[in-house]
C-alpha cells in the first residue's frame, strides 16, 4: 500500500493501528515508480481520490514489468480517476487489463477498440443479497463471495475479453446477477446454511424470487 507519504513499511511513525498490519517490510520510499520497479506488482488499485496519481511513468513501469498490467483507477468522479483508460491503453502500447470506478466511452488504440470496465459493487452486492434472501442462510461467509467473483467472471465471454472488458456489459445487468445469485445459492445449499428446501434447479429458484414490478388492476 503507497499513500500521499509513500510506502506503507514498518519503519514509518506516522501509521495508524489499522495500517500496520499493511506495513510491506521494504526500505523508506516516497517514489511510486520506483516501488514499483522495486516490488513488481502484477495490479495498481488507486483509491487515491487524486486524479492523474498513474502517471505515464507509472503505467510504463507496469508495461515493462507484465504481459498485462492490471491497472484499476477507481477513484471518482471522472476527474479524481487516477488516470484515463485512454492513458492507460496507450501508455501501455494496449496491454493494459482497465477498469475505472466511473464509467468511460469506449477507446480507440492501434486499430481496435476497447471497452474499459466499470469496477462496481452492482454486480455483487446485489446478487449476494438476493441468494440471501432467497435461501434464508443462516449465515453469510468468504465463500459466497468468492464464488459471487467467479461467477460474475465467467460471464465474460472471449471476444469482450478480447476487447479489454473485464465486467458483463451493465445493459444484461439483470441476468447477471440471477446467474451469480444462483451460483450463490448453490453454495448455500452445499454448506448446509439454508433455512428453506433445495429445488432441482438453483437458477429457476432464483428467478422465481425475482421482484416483479407488476401493478393489479382494481377496476
Amino acid at each position: 500500500m503507497f499513500d500521499v507519504n509513500g510506502l506503507l513499511e514498518p519503519s514509518r511513525k506516522d501509521l495508524f493501528d489499522f495500517q500496520k498490519p499493511y506495513a510491506h517490510p521494504h526500505a523508506p520510499t516516497r517514489d511510486f515508480v520506483a516501488a514499483i520497479e522495486s516490488i513488481k506488482p502484477t495490479a495498481i488499485i488507486g483509491v487515491s481520490t487524486v486524479g492523474k496519481t498513474f502517471t505515464r511513468q507509472v503505467v510504463e513501469a507496469m508495461g515493462r514489468l507484465n504481459d498485462r498490467p492490471i491497472i484499476f483507477a477507481l477513484s471518482n468522479p471522472t476527474e479524481h480517476a487516477e488516470c484515463t483508460p485512454e492513458e492507460a491503453y496507450q501508455w501501455s502500447k494496449g496491454k493494459a487489463l482497465y477498469a475505472s470506478g466511473v464509467q468511460f466511452p469506449p477507446v480507440s488504440y492501434g486499430g481496435q477498440t476497447f471497452l474499459p470496465g466499470q469496477a462496481n459493487n452492482l454486480y455483487i452486492f446485489p446478487a449476494v443479497g438476493m441468494a440471501i434472501y432467497a435461501t434464508q442462510t443462516k449465515r453469510v461467509t468468504d465463500e459466497m463471495f468468492i464464488e459471487a467473483a467467479h461467477a460474475l467472471a465467467d460471464q465474460v465471454t472471449p471476444k469482450e475479453l478480447v476487447q479489454g472488458l473485464l465486467y458483463p456489459p451493465q445493459s444484461g445487468i439483470l441476468e447477471t446477477e440471477i446467474k451469480v445469485a444462483a451460483r450463490v445459492a448453490k453454495v448455500v445449499f452445499d454448506s448446509n446454511l439454508t433455512r428453506v428446501d433445495r429445488p432441482d434447479d438453483c437458477e429457476a429458484f432464483i428467478r422465481s424470487c425475482v421482484y416483479k414490478p407488476e401493478y393489479r388492476d382494481f377496476v
